[in-house]
């Protein structure tokens, strides 16, 4: 098993640092290359490459001072999105080795049209596509696009730890607990966010199985969800629950 820590940045991202036991790493996201390098320096790592879900500046920002420090690295990213500085473009389907694990490439439109994400050795590093208790905005897809990404991501193992780009479980807990008053789960699951960010602490990763269990955009069969979308939505598809519910957090 590989080992994951989480470098702040800006105001509520998370670059991902993958380690091995022989101090080689690869950082998912850097949207910054500063707290990367700090990171990096601190610990004695050598950086072996980088993942790119997408091409928003917030994942992407640092790469260009990441290669100038570090020449010989992999920078993995979207085939079809436009992202300077990328040796290994990849698609759906694809497999990326890290560390004799093997992962695999999803692709998740929705956020943008060509976001993907990386799943292996039971992690899921999903850019901002999925969050806890919430999931991204759909800035160049469709809500279609936007749900089937989402169904990908839960038919993985209910075992898979979710680790999204960004802080902004407390936040998406508000919504959802409006959204599902009263599923239990959720009320137990605002405590222990709430408890972790008193005391300075990450909700990340969170796990498929609580997501399921939390997430209103993963539960759009449910009767509760739609009941709660009911004056929102065109018809009752799970889709359409999926599209009312985006939207009223648009606005929430």
């Amino acid at each position: 098993m590989l080992t994951v820590k989480s470098i702040p940045a800006f105001k509520d991202n998370y670059i991902w640092l993958i380690q091995n036991p022989d101090n080689h790493c690869v950082v998912v996201d850097p949207g910054d290359a500063t707290p990367v390098l700090e990171a990096i320096e601190k610990d004695n790592l050598i950086l072996d490459a980088i993942l790119i879900t997408h091409h928003h500046h917030d994942h992407v920002g640092g790469i260009s001072e990441l290669k100038r420090r570090f020449p010989a690295i992999k920078v993995v990213g979207p085939n079809d999105e436009p992202i300077p500085g990328i040796t290994r473009p990849v698609e759906d389907g694809d497999q990326v080795d890290i560390f004799g694990e093997r992962f695999m490439v999803l692709s998740v439109p929705g956020h943008t049209l060509g976001h993907v994400a990386y799943v292996g050795d039971e992690k899921l590093f999903c850019g901002d596509t999925l969050f806890s208790a919430g999931c991204g905005r759909i800035f160049e897809g469709t809500p279609a696009q936007m749900f089937h990404s989402l169904q990908k991501i839960a038919s993985l193992p209910d075992e898979t730890n979710i680790y999204c780009a960004h802080e902004y479980t407390a936040g998406n807990l508000a919504f959802a607990l409006v959204a599902e008053q009263d599923n239990a789960h959720l009320q137990h699951y605002r405590d222990q966010v709430n408890r972790l960010r008193a005391n300075g602490q990450s909700t990340l990763p969170t796990t498929l199985h609580n997501e399921k269990l939390i997430n209103p955009f993963l539960r759009c069969d449910q009767p509760s969800i739609k009941r709660s979308v009911a004056d929102k939505a065109y018809d009752n598809s799970d889709i359409e629950t999926f599209a009312a519910l985006r939207r009223w957090k648009d606005e929430f």
